[in-house]
């Protein structure tokens, strides 16, 4: 049974010491682990730890899930170095080494995918673009129905309620359309005014920061949340709100709270293969940032 045990750390060392930023403990679906996830193991992690050969170096908070990510220590490589030959860790380094690089050429595989897909939609957005400005919108005229366009003067410092609809009344000849056999022509900018638009989204902005404010707050405040916020949580507790965010506003409002210095943006410091849900993962300077907490 001792040899047993012996040979899975010496296997879970040869993991550790191939990626010194930590490994998850335990191998997951779809993910390499230091030890396999069956009961047999755990008398091995308990003399890992024990005999000082590896150590958390951080932890990651997945649902209700704390995951411990672990790394060999300076007696645990010495172990390794005892335990097994040169030739047999290079071999295994080596074969390590292999599986890397078929995952990071599978990376640049998909980003080059995503980088063809957005030349290819802005493209497209430049080619419609210009058929969108020149759109015309005709609506019928009364000549006993003139009503004129409100006054849209300090809109940008009054209150307004989120999403407010454009307005789709007929317009006489008095607002500024040119009438024409029975009908208004009116430009698209005229009609929906910039400035209602802008109040509007400045207003969504800082509901939405307020609430991701808030969210952090009460994550800092739980029993047991000592971590950082993964992004993917934060999100997911912002899709309660009468009118869920996008994934890009919400990204926007992080940098926003950042770059006033209202929040922190915590790095991923792991390999990126291993980075769960990275449609939530955002780029903060030189860092991919996956982790958020609120300034005291």
């Amino acid at each position: 049974m001792a040899d047993k045990h012996t040979h899975m750390i010496v296997a879970a060392l040869t993991r550790a010491a191939a990626d010194p930023t930590g490994s998850p403990l335990y191998a997951g679906k779809g993910e390499v682990g230091l030890f396999p996830p069956a009961a047999a193991a755990k008398p091995a992690v308990k003399r890992a730890f024990d005999d000082g050969l590896i150590a958390v170096v951080r932890t990651e908070v997945k649902g209700k899930q704390t995951r411990e990510f672990c790394a060999a220590t300076d007696k645990g490589l010495q172990f390794l170095l005892d335990q097994a030959s040169p030739k047999q860790i290079l071999e295994d380094f080596i074969r390590i080494l292999e599986e890397r690089a078929v995952q990071v050429t599978d990376l640049l595989g998909v980003a080059r995918r995503m980088a063809d897909e957005l030349t290819g939609l802005r493209a497209a957005v430049s080619a419609v673009l210009p058929q969108v400005r020149a759109t015309k919108v005709s609506l019928p005229v009364s000549p006993a129905s003139t009503v004129a366009l409100p006054d849209t003067r300090g809109l940008p410092h009054d209150p307004l309620p989120p999403r407010t609809p454009e307005p789709t009344f007929p317009i006489s000849p008095a607002t500024g359309a040119h009438a024409m056999n029975g009908a208004a022509t009116l430009d698209a900018p005229a009609y929906a005014p910039a400035v209602i638009r802008r109040a509007t989204a400045e207003t969504e902005a800082d509901e939405l920061a307020g609430a991701i404010l808030a969210r952090l707050s009460d994550w800092a405040a739980s029993a047991g949340a000592a971590q950082d916020c993964p992004l993917p949580e934060l999100y997911r507790s912002l899709t309660c709100r009468e009118a869920p965010p996008t994934i890009g506003a919400f990204h926007d409002s992080l940098r926003r709270l950042h770059d006033e210095y209202r929040i922190y943006l915590h790095p991923w410091t792991g390999p990126l293969y291993a980075l769960p849900e990275p449609t939530y993962a955002l780029l903060a300077g030189h860092n991919i940032a996956y982790y958020a907490s609120a300034r005291s």
